[in-house]
């Protein structure tokens, strides 16, 4: 182990370095108690094991000083990478005029540093760099990546990760990739590139920033993309729109910009959560930013009961996803979250509807390989073409003649013209405007589910997340399901074992796990890229064989889901679930 003394004196270089006074503050304080402490000397400890990696997630990490830590120095570090990656391919690949820029930030502790250092850095190396005039949803920075034509776009956004954290996404677009990827996250190769770049780089003390130089773009750039996201949907008169809807963006940056489409779009019976309506990056009335977490919208559903409303919409903080609830007796409180892959069903049927029946190239659905297998079907019978990708965006957003794309993890893509990325706030949109067509013809949502289910037979889905403390416990569940994975699940034997570190011609290699059951259940599981959690995808169909057995059978699958749980709970040698 690496004496205290020897983990201090590189501390005491990174203090040299660093250009933030309060984390500079923060490690003076550490080491000053490290070699009395056994707590201060852990932290420093950990602080200073590595750095924080650069990958297609870009950075995600507990905001703190350190090389492990989200904080000014790694983020200098981290832009002068990106700009020494930019540059040099400028160069080789004769651009012929500035690489260009643009950066955005959402309202978490630090965002707009770190915008504005990447501003700094960018425009010091000789970029065109543009800067979002305030804090904005993701979808914004990836909406005007492409309207600016700009070779990269940065968003400073931890996305829905506790208030502890933030992070640092890369998008390319211009000259940087093909007509197809422009404005899409970055993928392999790229992100090992630009990691090496950073590795390289030296201390943030040495990287130069200008103090001066780059364009902060026009507030109005948020009325432009509502604009495009509106017009979408044909314009409704607000008297012609009978859905109440509640609104809650979770203390993040999107309450705005969705309240102003849907006023845009004639919903005037909107109600947003009021304690969580303003952007606070304290988060102080959820565990977690998370619409997925328990919890996380009982707000929103105390308000819809209140208003008697039609329908929740739920963004994150960064507003790239979007969660829905809906009016069913059947459930306790009166009201149903939408699982994710059942909006990804419906938006499907949405999105199927609007495709023109003239000529052309082939229109294409894409989904995530641990979503659902329905939008395959649905698709299929309706002979567009299908695509599953590896899990993020990155990768559906590429999938070539793209009209439409989701993951269960409640994002959704329903204007790759616009946006090539999850859009919680264009998703949000089209579904209640669906929604307020269905209340008007006397059917729900419900209805829809219902109908797809008829048509295809019942695709039911769960999640099993084990959060864990220590990574390497990640790595030991995969380990043991490696060596003895279950023979049979539900009571089904299993026909498909697939390693999907090993790659196939349809997928790159990721870590994960699949497997497939005789009677078409399937599971997979895999460690989540931006959370310590091992995740397991659980799906059972089950065939309608006439309307009245539609109960029965979601009651079927229902318990098969369950009896997966249950199974892969004991295949991976843990005692607790969520």
């Amino acid at each position: 182990m690496t004496p205290i003394s020897d983990i201090i004196d590189h501390a005491m270089q990174w203090v040299q370095a660093d250009p933030d006074p309060e984390t500079q503050r923060e490690l003076l304080d550490l080491t000053s108690r490290a070699e009395g402490d056994e707590a201060a000397a852990a932290q420093l400890r950990d602080r200073f094991s590595g750095h924080l990696q650069f990958g297609t997630a870009g950075l995600r990490a507990a905001l703190g000083a350190g090389p492990m830590r989200m904080n000014r120095a790694v983020v200098i570090r981290a832009a002068y990478g990106v700009a020494e990656y930019l540059t040099e391919r400028a160069t080789k690949e004769n651009w012929g005029t500035k690489v260009r820029a643009v950066i955005g930030y959402d309202a978490r502790t630090k965002s707009d540093a770190f915008a504005r250092d990447t501003a700094a850095v960018f425009t010091a190396a000789g970029m065109d760099a543009f800067l979002m005039p305030l804090a904005l949803p993701t979808p914004v920075l990836a909406w005007a990546t492409r309207l600016l034509k700009a070779d990269v776009g940065v968003m400073v956004t931890a996305s829905h990760n506790p208030p502890a954290d933030n992070g640092y996404k890369v998008y390319l677009g211009g000259r940087a990739v093909g007509e197809d990827a422009r404005g899409t996250q970055i993928v392999p190769p790229t992100d090992a590139d630009i990691a090496g770049k950073i590795a390289d780089a030296p201390p943030a003390d040495q990287i130069e920033r200008a103090a001066s130089g780059w364009t902060m773009l026009p507030e109005r750039i948020a009325r432009d993309y509502e604009h495009e996201v509106t017009s979408l949907i044909p314009g409704i008169a607000p008297d012609q729109r009978s859905l109440r809807v509640v609104l809650t963006p979770m203390h993040g940056v999107g309450g705005e910009v969705m309240s102003f489409v849907l006023a845009r779009a004639g919903f005037d019976k909107l109600h947003v959560v009021p304690e969580q309506a303003l952007p606070n990056p304290k988060f102080p009335t959820v565990a977690f930013p998370n619409p997925e977490e328990p919890g996380a919208m009982d707000l929103a559903l105390e308000l819809a009961r209140d208003r008697d409303a039609d329908l929740v919409i739920a963004n994150d903080p960064d507003a790239d996803r979007a969660a829905f609830a809906i009016p069913d007796a059947r459930h306790e409180g009166g009201w149903r979250i939408l699982r994710g892959d059942e909006v990804g069903a419906i938006l499907g049927r949405v999105m199927l509807e609007r495709i023109p029946s003239t000529g052309g190239a082939r229109p294409f659905f894409a989904n995530s390989i641990v979503s659902s297998r329905l939008l395959g079907a649905m698709a299929t019978a309706h002979g567009v073409g299908h695509q599953q990708t590896l899990t993020g965006f990155k990768w559906i957003a590429r999938v070539q003649g793209l009209v439409y794309g989701y993951e269960e993890a409640l994002g959704y893509c329903v204007a790759p013209d616009l946006v090539k990325d999850k859009d919680g706030i264009s998703a949000a949109l089209v579904l209640a405007d669906h929604a307020a067509k269905l209340k008007d013809a006397g059917k729900s949502l419900l209805d829809v589910l219902d109908d797809i289910a008829l048509q295809h037979g019942v695709y039911a889905t769960d999640q099993l997340s084990v959060r864990v403390d220590d990574l390497a416990r990640i790595d030991a569940m995969m380990q043991r399901l490696r060596s003895k994975a279950p023979e049979r699940l539900a009571g089904s034997p299993v026909v498909e074992y697939r390693d999907l570190s090993e790659g196939s011609k349809d997928l790159p290699p990721t870590d994960g796990i699949l497997l497939l059951t005789e009677d078409d259940s399937r599971v997979i599981v895999r460690p989540s890229g931006t959370e310590p959690k091992l995740k397991c995808y659980l799906e059972a169909i089950v065939p309608v064989a006439e309307p009245g057995e539609l109960e029965n059978s979601r009651a079927t699958a229902s318990a098969r889901l369950a009896d997966l749980r249950h199974d892969v709970t004991r295949a991976l040698g843990v005692d607790t679930e969520s």
